[in-house]
């Protein structure tokens, strides 16, 4: 293809990406000069820019790669560095030399008498205008068939071909590659032989695509040819829809992520890290394209955390999925920085500082719904590890009558929010879902004539029609200061997101004595030893006995996968051993997952809450105002009608909801 008299027009936003594709080549090209794919491919977007001057210095690497290649008739060559086929020798006359990569596609057809020229120019007229492969009209077309079209491409890339349709993809190397990027680079992984990911392509010499999907996965990629309707074919039967919309999505994140700047940081070296080489790295397009990635996937598989991990000699991601951490991948060490730069960069923190804390915000556009990211890095010995918390306000769940409540729970539960005033109390470890559940209980009794104050740190989830504060200790803007001046502010209904310390607890107390209903947690590992738990913070019997109007523990398991649930017998009587009160179902069907595409193999799909709901009735009052052991308050309650997180998670084994191994994670006997 010689180059053309002048530039060709091109908008600013394709002259962008055929700017960075040149850079990717280029950096190819550095790490393998002899890479003859990724040189073709930076000669034809010279060619496209323009750019005589780039252009001449790539025709004589070629040409000097050429001169260096002894000739090899009609023997293939073999696939270099795992990003494409090296370019066939020459001959000694068009026609008895294989074409090379610079010939179209069409005209190699033609060549081979495989079409004619006026199917070639008629599907090119039906390709104007497209972004459809000219492959794949021509068999539309039928003027060319599939399999003639696989067999002459695996001649021409010296590739080995396969038949998609008559493979069984395990699932452990479906996972290596998201759905999204094999939608978006029209590649499917086949099969992993140790550190050799075979992947089907329809065009082998696409250096980008191999590039990209070798970055991702830090494995060898082994090229095979399939046609391209095969490979979008075997790729929605693979992943099912989770790759549809991607464009969609990719665009709206970059769209996003335009608007992030640098924060202004300290001109000092740390480390052996100039700040400007981060933030350098950070910028370049193969660290936005992952970054982006691990951000969509996160979200499309519901995860709830991310976690990007540093140790001595590797670099991991982690996303947390209903409550349990599954590895991802392990993207190469020297993209650690990059990759922690670049996150600090969308969440405004400062990249020169790598020795102390940060905490910052993300917030991105998907599908017209806002997703904030809750940023937190953390100098480790090997490196900064950062976890990113995702607070999706479209799946958060404010119906109580859908958080997991038993009938009796339930009941207590809804009487005590609509007391006019008192102390409610939320106990559980973090993530144990204690914030959906207050927001679920403000959200039932919100109403215009009810003036509800919140103090959160932090605010996750913005109500409509609720005061919310954001605690700042740093300026002193405490849980108790914020309960104080919440005071003076005419209030009905006050939730203080946590009870730390015996001033933010005392003030909470007054305030529920004084005609307030107050709604908070604290840490504690049930409802009977949360009266224990104020009592040794300093608070006097008499007000925790007068204060509290009902205590809620809470846990989250997850819930058997719902498409692939499948029963198997078992009987009443064999969850005695693990606390179940007998209720006589006898024999009884359990269910587990058997594993599916939905459910990441797991055989486990969302979570459900289990709860422990303690009323405070009179005798409970007398027994906390004499300070008795927490046991007796326990017995007590149970005889009341209080079940144990333990029992109520068993009681979700017989309603078929979850497991009995999972029961047993989440709560002690």
């Amino acid at each position: 293809m010689a180059p053309p008299s002048g530039k060709a027009f091109f908008s600013d936003e394709e002259r962008q990406s055929l700017g960075e594709s040149a850079r990717l080549c280029e950096m190819i090209i550095e790490a393998n000069p002899s890479d003859t794919g990724a040189l073709e491919t930076l000669k034809e977007i010279y060619t496209k820019l323009g750019d005589r001057e780039r252009l001449a210095l790539v025709v004589g690497r070629l040409a000097g790669l050429a001169g260096d290649r002894p000739l090899a008739g009609g023997t293939s060559t073999a696939v270099q560095s795992g990003r494409g086929p090296a370019a066939p020798a020459s001959g000694t006359g068009p026609s008895d030399r294989r074409p090379g990569v610079m010939w179209r596609l069409g005209d190699r057809l033609v060549a081979e008498q495989l079409i004619t020229t006026e199917q070639l120019q008629r599907a090119l007229a039906e390709q104007r205008g497209t972004r459809e492969k000219l492959g794949s009209i021509l068999v539309r077309m039928s003027f060319l068939t599939e399999d003639k079209l696989l067999s002459f491409l695996s001649r021409q890339y010296s590739v080995p071909s396969v038949t998609l349709s008559h493979l069984d993809i395990d699932p452990e190397v479906l996972k290596l590659v998201p759905a999204q990027l094999a939608e978006r680079l029209h590649v499917l992984p086949i099969k992993r032989s140790g550190n050799v990911l075979t992947l089907a392509m329809a065009d082998p010499t696409n250096v980008l695509a191999l590039d990209d999907v070798a970055f991702f996965t830090n494995l060898q990629i082994q090229p095979v040819v399939a046609s391209e309707v095969a490979i979008r074919q075997a790729t929605e039967r693979a992943y099912g829809d989770q790759g549809s919309n991607v464009a969609d999505m990719m665009s709206e994140l970059e769209e996003a992520e335009s608007d992030v700047e640098v924060v202004e940081g300290q001109d000092e070296f740390v480390g052996k890290t100039d700040v400007f080489e981060l933030k350098e790295s950070a910028d370049e397009a193969p660290v936005v394209r992952l970054m982006n990635m691990i951000l969509v996937d996160a979200i499309r598989r519901g995860a709830s955390d991310i976690h990007l991990e540093p140790y001595e000699k590797m670099f991991r991601v982690r996303f947390r999925i209903d409550g349990v951490l599954h590895e991802i991948m392990g993207p190469p060490k020297r993209l650690e920085a990059a990759l922690t730069s670049r996150v600090k960069i969308m969440a405004n923190l400062d990249i020169a500082e790598r020795r102390l804390p940060q905490d910052g915000r993300i917030k991105l556009r998907y599908h017209q719904r806002e997703i904030d990211f809750r940023v937190s890095t953390l100098p480790t010995i090997f490196g900064e590890k950062t976890v990113m918390r995702i607070l999706d306000k479209e799946s958060l769940q404010l119906d109580l009558n859908k958080l997991g409540f038993d009938p009796w729970s339930l009941d207590q539960f809804t009487r005590a929010i609509t007391s006019p005033h008192g102390m409610i109390m939320i106990t559980g470890p973090t993530g144990s879902g204690k914030t959906t559940t207050l927001y679920s209980a403000i959200n039932t009794i919100n109403s215009p004539d009810i003036n509800i104050m919140t103090a959160e740190d932090p605010v996750e989830y913005n109500l409509k029609g609720v005061n919310q504060l954001q605690v700042n200790d740093e300026i002193g803007r405490t849980f108790a200061a914020a309960l104080r001046s919440f005071l003076r502010q005419d209030p009905d209904v006050i939730l203080v997101g946590e009870t730390r310390d015996l001033e933010t607890a005392q003030i909470g107390i007054r305030a529920a004595l004084t005609g307030h209903l107050v709604l908070t947690t604290i840490h504690t590992n049930d409802c009977p030893s949360t009266a224990a738990r104020l009592l040794d913070m300093g608070i006097p019997p008499f007000l925790v006995s007068s204060a509290l109007l009902l205590v809620l523990a809470q846990r989250l398991a997850r819930k058997v996968c719902s498409d692939c649930r499948e029963p198997y017998d078992a009987d009443e009587e064999s969850l005695i051993p693990y606390g179940h009160v007998p209720e006589g179902y006898g024999k009884v069907s359990f269910y587990r997952g058997k594993g599916c595409q939905t459910c990441s193999f797991t055989g486990m799909k969302g979570r459900v809450a289990i709860y422990e709901v303690m009323p405070v009735s009179q005798e409970i009052r007398d027994l906390i105002l004499r300070n008795a052991p927490t046991g007796e308050i326990r017995d007590v309650a149970r005889a009341q009608g209080m079940r144990s997180l333990r029992q109520n998670g068993l009681q979700k084994v017989l309603e078929g909801i979850t497991t009995v191994e999972e029961v047993l994670r989440v709560t002690l006997s």
